[in-house]
Order: structure tokens, then sequence, then C-alpha cells
């Protein structure tokens, strides 16, 4: 019996039941984090908008359970859960080293690699239990725990689909990962501040969610928002994104790669006649 690995294997493929549960994971998403945006004035939406969070948080939750299960039946086998494990593991190891100071959070360089390495969907399922075990670790858990694993998810799996994945090698494809990890970075802030603004508190009047007022002013009290608060963070944790992908970002493509193709996920396997 002889294994032939693949150059640049995925652990996990994306059949149509798992597109399926990732379409419907992100449209709930969307709604959930977007409801302010979409609402009109006087809509019943806004009289339980205190309540929004928790009900999305709980069905959030279970939506990802169901991803989580749907691509792990799609062939996650041993090898790759225990990669799984190891990365998201470090994943939450890293993110506390910086939090609350000024955005340096290097968990985003580890999503961008693993995710451009792995796949999308084992990127999505990887940013998720990232954030999730960092919430466990940090004492993060609230209501804004499943928009950030959403988030994550969404970042870490973007990476899986960018272009040439088999081909773009070297300094190009560095190049390439820190421009994504750099816009990336600003709008995963961007979505995080999105799912909390509505529930800040009103008497901040120029910035604040205002249930009555038209979509353009919403728009620009929620711009306010944004760089009033969290440009700073955005920022520092775009640019050690970028600087973490361009200077050692070259070796742990290797280290990643090498990992796949040694663990021979969905490797063929083939019998011959001795």
């Amino acid at each position: 019996m002889t294994v032939k690995p693949d150059r640049q294997a995925n652990p996990v493929r994306l059949g149509p039941r798992s597109i399926a549960a990732l379409a419907l994971v992100s449209a709930v998403g969307i709604v959930a984090i977007g409801w302010p945006l979409i609402t009109g004035p006087g809509s019943q939406v806004n009289a339980h908008a205190q309540d929004a969070p928790w009900l999305f948080a709980a069905l959030l939750v279970l939506l990802v359970a169901v991803v989580a299960a749907t691509i792990s039946e799609s062939g996650l086998g041993p090898k790759a859960v225990a990669m799984l494990g190891v990365l998201a593991a470090a994943g939450a190891a890293l993110r506390p080293i910086g939090a609350g100071t000024a955005g340096i959070e290097p968990m985003f360089f580890l999503m961008v690699l693993s995710g451009r390495v792995l796949g999308p969907g084992f990127g999505f399922v990887l940013g998720s239990l990232s954030m999730f075990a960092s919430a466990l670790l940090t004492g993060g858990v609230g209501p804004w725990m499943p928009f950030q694993m959403l988030s994550m998810g969404w970042f870490t799996m973007g990476a899986g689909l960018l272009p040439g994945p088999h081909s773009l090698r070297g300094l190009p494809e560095r190049v390439m990962l820190a421009a994504y990890g750099f816009l990336a970075a600003f709008a995963y802030g961007t979505i995080m501040n999105l799912a909390g603004w509505p529930f800040m508190n009103a008497l901040a009047s120029s910035v604040a969610y205002q249930p009555d007022a038209a979509l353009h002013e919403n728009l620009a009290r929620f711009l306010a928002y944004c760089l009033a608060t969290s440009l700073g963070w955005d920022l520092g944790r775009a640019a050690l994104t970028v600087v973490l992908t361009l200077t050692v970002g070259g070796a742990v493509l290797k280290a990643l790669r090498r990992a796949t193709r040694r663990a021979a996920f969905e490797a063929q396997v083939t019998f011959d006649g001795s």
C-alpha cells in the first residue's frame, strides 16, 4: 500500500451540505449584526432591541455548532482534528498577549496564514473555535462572543478563498496575505462595532444609534462612533498583521504546508500488487 499526498492538501472539503450550512449561518449573522441598518423607523424590531444580543447569541451558537458538525462529516479526520486543536490553542494563547493594548493581537496573523494553507472550510471552524477558546481563557464570555466567533470565522475563511493557493508563493503571496490581513482587520473591527453600537448608552447622542433616524443619519453616527472608539485598535491590529506576515510569514507558511503534507490529509490511498 502506498500513500500519495497532494502537494497542497486541504483537510476539509466543502460539500453541498457544508456550503448550505455556512450560507445559513452567514445570512443569520448578517441580519443579527446589521439589523439597525435594515429596520426602518417604527419597526417592531426596535421595540425588542435590548433582547437582540441574547436571542441572536443563542441562535448563532447553535448554527456554528451545526456548521462544525457538518464540516466534520465531510472528512475532518483525526489528524485534521489534532491540527485544529493545536492551531486553535495557539490562537487562543496569542490573543491575550496584547489584549487592550492598541490592538496588538498576533492571533490575526496566525489565522490569516492558517486559512490560506488549510482552506476556507477548515478556516471557518478554526477561527470560530479559536475565538471561543480565547473567550474561555480570558473570561470574555458574553453576548458579544458569538459575533466574535462568526467574525473571526469569516476572517479566516476569507484567507482560504484568496486566489492562487497552489501556485502563488514567496513574496507576492505574502504581500497578498498582508493586504488581505490589513483590510480584514478593519472589517473585523467594524463588524464588532456594529454588533455593539445599538446598545451603547443613548446619552452619547452624537454617535448613538437612533431607532427613529433615517439610514444616512445612522450611518453618519456609526462612522463617528468607529472613528472615536476603535480606529486606534483597528489600525494597530492591521499594522501588526502586515508586519508579521511580511517578516515571519514565509517560515510559518512553510511549516504549515509541511505539517499538512506529512499528515497526508485526504491522501489518495492505493494498493499495489505486493
